[in-house]
């Protein structure tokens, strides 16, 4: 597995701004050219330029497997039909009163790890991302969705995860799960990991022990 250090924006905070799949990289509009030609070429997909709710944080405000993607509610009618159009995916809004969805769930092709803020919405997070779901907190936090980062590979967890935890994200995602820390030291994974099935990037101020871990979770 091919692992990459990056930074955008300045930060290393790679995962509050793009999302991927296996197919597609999810950037900002204005994402510089040369830096998008990059990571598509790390991750192997191709760049689609979007905004949600007029922002650029699509990590905390898009759920994406390569079977759905969830909107936060806030997302305008014109950036759902832009989405769409440009993935020929299937996207939904999700009508919650938490609108950063991006850290309530975390998903692969199999499942997705839900906050319990969420649970009524079970059915239609199921529907849109076509997997089954399972509520969870994961160390007391509610925000699984920062504390999670997985692909159908595997998954790295908060490092305070109960060993309880682990293996219940192990045995609904079907994938080794590690704990782990990026960015020298942020409990946060999400914040800072973009990956797919076919490379990893991180962000910046990752550690090579760091890496070594992420390397091995994702295989």
């Amino acid at each position: 597995m091919n692992i990459y250090k990056y930074r955008v924006y300045r930060s290393p905070n790679i995962g509050i701004f793009i999302r991927a799949n296996d197919n597609y990289l999810f950037i900002p509009k204005g994402f510089a050219q040369s830096k998008a030609e990059k990571l598509e070429e790390f991750l192997g997909v191709k760049s689609v330029r979007v905004s949600v709710a007029h922002t650029r944080l699509l990590g905390p405000l898009m759920v994406v497997n390569n079977k759905g993607i969830l909107l936060s509610r806030i997302a305008e009618d014109y950036e759902v039909e832009s989405i769409k159009e440009a993935t020929r995916m299937n996207v939904t809004r999700l009508n919650s009163k938490f609108t950063a969805i991006g850290n309530l769930i975390a998903v692969n092709d199999r499942t997705a790890i839900v906050s319990p803020l969420l649970k009524e919405l079970s059915e239609d997070i199921s529907n849109a991302l076509d997997v089954n779901v399972v509520i969870m907190s994961i160390a007391s936090y509610n925000q699984v969705g920062a504390l999670i980062t997985c692909t159908n590979n595997g998954a790295v967890i908060h490092p305070k995860a109960s060993d309880e935890d682990i293996n219940r994200v192990r045995d609904a995602l079907k994938v080794d799960v590690e704990p782990a820390t990026v960015n020298g030291g942020v409990p946060f994974v999400s914040s800072g990991i973009v990956a797919n099935t076919k490379a990893i990037v991180v962000g910046s101020s990752t550690t090579g022990p760091e890496m070594v871990m992420l390397s091995r979770a994702f295989r």
